[in-house]
């Protein structure tokens, strides 16, 4: 069974109010310690790429379903650039950027992230470990 949990859609300014929302429903979901922790992060990360290079704002669904919390963002931005593969290391040494998929993949149980000119979409899971 499929239960939703959160929807909200956020903008520039909203997305540290919107990880301790996130926060909150997970712990209430069951997520805790590291795995609550790993979980909020990854929304952190995607939430700011959908702000930073998804146009600006973005929408965020939380549900529960098969003893796992899932979370999918999805913004309207231009898509990942030409090239890019979920597969890539994340950035040597000192670079800014580029570490936020690469972590939410490292950090989720499963993450699936379909991207096109018309936006990007990153859905990802955690159960409590």
């Amino acid at each position: 069974m499929c239960r939703q949990v959160l929807r909200v859609v956020f903008a520039r300014g909203g997305i540290t109010p919107l990880r301790r929302t996130v926060a909150e429903h997970a712990a209430r979901e069951g997520l805790a310690g590291a795995r609550l922790e790993d979980f909020v992060l990854a929304v952190n990360e995607v939430t700011t790429n959908a702000v930073v290079h998804g146009g600006g704002r973005g929408t965020l669904r939380l549900w529960s379903h098969a003893g796992r919390l899932w979370c999918e963002v999805s913004d309207e931005g231009p898509g990942l650039p030409p090239g890019w593969t979920a597969a890539r290391p994340p950035p040597a040494g000192l670079e800014s950027g580029g570490r936020g998929l690469w972590l939410t993949r490292t950090l989720c149980d499963q993450v699936t992230i379909v991207s096109g000119p018309r936006g990007t979409t990153v859905m990802f899971a955690a159960g409590p470990g």
